[in-house]
């Protein structure tokens, strides 16, 4: 996506977007949101696909998405997920686009597009998991999915930490929370082989749970980890670990000439 250079005044360029997005509202596609469960408030039944067409003629930028989000608008928020700039946004901002969240795809669109790429991913990852909003809870487990899946870098000590959070998310049998705590069970379960070892051990717990939450969680979860084509790739990225690891080692203790 475009840095953006030469913004005209932000309000003017909000009200144009704004104005851009009541143009495309779909009632029809707003029915085909409620029967996939979303149902926030001030719907206007765009598509992710057009949003993220339209934030790359926006271009990256902070306080546009500032406005467009307390517009209101659904469409008009996950737009603003999508244009905002990581480094710019806030802890206050953070709480509160996370307190205003009113369905799971803007949970999760905002945590995939803006918050996980942010310097405070983690630690809301572990705060938002213990509160009790249920949507806030999504949030700090989506963020620990996506986390798994993104953060390349990240030791397995940080995932390791998650594995206590996800026994005690489990127990919430809320919906949209259950399912993102199996989410971060599974993502967390692919990346390697010493993860996926503590993610089954996980999950075997989680059988034994008193809660039909806690033993959903495991059943899925399992269902998918103990995949062939799922063992096969991590032993497959295991092997090409080592032999990156072996290459570099030679690297170091070959003898100069």
């Amino acid at each position: 996506m475009k840095e953006r250079r030469a913004p005209g005044p932000v309000r003017s360029q909000a009200a144009d977007v704004l104005a851009r997005l009541l143009r495309l509202r779909n009632p029809r596609n707003i029915e085909g949101m409620a029967r996939y469960g979303i149902r926030p408030s001030n719907p206007l039944g765009i598509s992710v696909k057009t949003l993220r067409s339209m934030a790359r003629e926006i271009g990256r930028d902070h306080q546009l998405a500032l406005r467009l989000w307390i517009s209101g608008y659904h469409e008009a928020r996950i737009l603003a997920s999508i244009i905002d700039e990581p480094k710019k946004a806030t802890e206050q901002q953070l709480e509160e686009w996370a307190a205003a969240f009113d369905s799971w795809d803007l949970c999760d669109q905002s945590c995939a597009n803006l918050f996980e790429r942010t310097p405070l991913a983690t630690r809301k990852a572990v705060e938002w998991s213990k509160r009790s909003e249920e949507f806030v809870k999504r949030a700090g487990f989506t963020l620990i999915a996506r986390l798994a899946v993104s953060d390349k870098s990240a030791p397995d000590t940080l995932f390791l930490r998650f594995f206590p959070m996800i026994r005690r998310g489990a127990r919430d049998e809320r919906n949209y929370v259950v399912k993102a705590v199996n989410w971060a069970l599974r993502q967390i379960g692919k990346r390697n082989l010493i993860l996926h070892g503590a993610a089954i051990e996980t999950a075997n717990k989680l059988l034994a749970g008193r809660r039909s939450s806690e033993r959903w969680v495991a059943t899925d979860a399992l269902r998918e980890l103990q995949k062939p084509a799922v063992m096969a790739r991590l032993r497959e990225r295991e092997k090409r670990a080592q032999s990156l690891k072996r290459k570099k080692t030679a690297r170091l203790t070959a003898p100069s000439v």
